[in-house]
């Protein structure tokens, strides 16, 4: 078994827009995250809508491991995801369900790196994060999610 925390939150109301650090996010049911980009359809994939693209997850452990081995330093907000979790196995939860807090989430498949990242960041780490970049998945029982919420297998 495993247990792990939210460690940062994030979104941003249209593509290309900083990410803005949340103390809490609310997920809409099959809907995705209020007032961010993809679930206002003000996303860069928001044309091509997805039903497990609702929310994504990053590991801060990918942030870390980035910057002992390659001195790639990224911030939570660089990454371009809404959760980041700590202790969370995100790999090995594509098609699995997990709790944050009172929410209810259903992984669908490992997010890629895109190259807006590296527009962004102005650093060339599209390969550093392949199998690196998250996880996508839907909600199934949506409500807020805070920083230090647990999450965990349901």
């Amino acid at each position: 078994m495993w247990s792990g925390t939210v460690h940062a939150l994030h979104l941003a109301p249209r593509s290309f827009l900083p990410m803005r650090g949340q103390d809490q996010l609310v997920l809409l049911a099959g809907i995705g995250v209020e007032g961010d980009r993809y679930a206002t359809g003000n996303g860069f994939y928001s044309d091509r809508p997805e039903e497990g693209r609702q929310v994504t997850l990053f590991e801060v452990e990918t942030l870390e491991a980035l910057a002992r081995d390659h001195k790639v330093a990224l911030s939570e907000a660089d990454h371009r995801r809404n959760i980041t979790t700590r202790g969370v196995p995100l790999n090995h939860l594509v098609g699995a369900r997990f709790r944050i807090g009172g929410t209810l989430l259903e992984g669908t498949r490992l997010a890629t790196p895109c190259r807006h990242i590296e527009q962004i960041t102005g650093l060339e780490i599209f390969n550093l994060m392949l199998n690196r970049s998250g996880l996508h998945a839907k909600i199934i029982t949506g409500g807020p999610i805070r920083l230090g919420d647990e999450v965990a297998p349901p």
